[in-house]
């Protein structure tokens, strides 16, 4: 397992952290460690999943990632 802490700009509230939360936990592989309003880290599977398709899931959310 890998872990991927990144810094999130745009979040400003708890429904923020809930609907970037929600898309991360729709990426296969990956576990969600912790979601606040700022920042994400996530724990994932590299046969799995990539860097880059959990930062794609957070800007799904409408939110860019600072990796």
């Amino acid at each position: 397992m890998q872990q991927l802490t990144t810094a999130i700009t745009g979040m400003s509230c708890g429904h923020c952290v809930m609907h970037v939360r929600k898309e991360l936990e729709k990426v296969p592989g990956a576990k969600v460690d912790s979601v606040t309003i700022g920042s994400a880290t996530v724990s994932y599977d590299e046969a799995q999943t990539t860097a880059a398709a959990i930062l794609q899931a957070v800007r799904n959310a409408g939110y860019e990632p600072v990796a």
